[in-house]
């Protein structure tokens, strides 16, 4: 711990504290790349927190394909403690850098108020983001073994992302952003207008509850390819772990979680994680 910028350690604390807390099952050596890739996803996932319109967004994300593709002024880079941490978890690894120019691209999208087209494109957005860093945490721990678990990656990552989006939901009502696609609102009976403005409450329900159906169907993937899933590779696939119990907090939450944010016990985070970690999904 003590070679982890601890500035990029205090950002994944901060704002993903199921990532960092799964960091701390992974070996000592490993744990500086992991913490700059999550740190990385954290940057970028809270850029439309820090913007008031998507210009200054847009910006930052190109800073970071720069940095990324070497088109930034050498100083730029060195300047910035996580940039620094992220092309060092590179190189270290021989990490591919496609697949974060990807995630950068699927980010755009959280700059808009734009809707959520059908399920495959929330899967694909999915894929870009939460899957990607799975698989990429996975070439740390293992690279063999990531390669040949790459679909478990993907079901992961939908699973993780789509509860989250789901306990964000009313974060992102606030702002005007539905994430729900519009063919699971047409077959709720709903639609995104209705979602963000409360009224239609019944349809609401029902597309939140299709949703979590849908999350429930990457955890059963998931789960059911993670039974082989070897021990190095956990620690990259424990927050999505998560995933089934933020699930039936959500459904149990039913209606209200329209409005309130649904969260696990720290003691509840640190058990599942254990678990796993020690156990497996088998």
């Amino acid at each position: 711990m003590a070679e982890v910028e601890p500035f990029v350690v205090s950002l994944v604390r901060e704002a993903d504290p199921d990532r960092y807390l799964s960091v701390l099952y992974a070996p000592e050596d490993k744990r500086a790349a992991l913490f700059a890739l999550y740190a990385f996803n954290a940057e970028v996932a809270g850029i439309r927190d820090r913007v008031s319109e998507p210009l200054p967004g847009e910006v930052r994300l190109q800073f970071w394909r720069d940095v990324l593709t070497a088109d930034a002024a050498p100083e730029s880079a060195e300047g910035s403690p996580l940039a620094v941490a992220l092309l060092n978890a590179i190189r270290s690894h021989q990490l591919p850098v496609q697949p974060l120019l990807d995630l950068l691209e699927a980010r755009s999208f959280d700059l808009y108020d734009d809707p959520m087209p059908s399920r495959n494109d929330l899967e694909g957005y999915c894929g870009e983001t939460a899957s990607a860093l799975i698989q990429l945490a996975g070439l740390v721990l293992d690279t063999p073994a990531a390669m040949r678990f790459s679909e478990v990656s993907g079901h992961a990552g939908c699973a993780q992302a789509i509860a989250g989006l789901l306990r964000m939901l009313p974060i992102h009502r606030r702002r005007g952003q539905c994430y729900i696609p519009g063919d699971l609102l047409d077959a709720a009976g709903t639609t995104r207008e209705n979602l963000l403005n409360g009224q239609d409450r019944a349809g609401s329900a029902r597309a939140l509850a299709a949703m979590i159906a849908l999350g429930r169907h990457h955890v059963a993937r998931f789960e059911e390819g993670a039974r082989d899933l070897p021990a190095t590779l956990r620690p990259a696939f424990l927050p999505a772990g998560l995933s089934k119990t933020y699930l039936d907090r959500l459904e149990a939450k039913g209606e209200a979680a329209l409005n309130e944010i649904v969260t696990l016990a720290q003691w509840r985070r640190h058990w599942l994680m254990f678990r796993h970690a020690t156990k497996g999904w088998g």
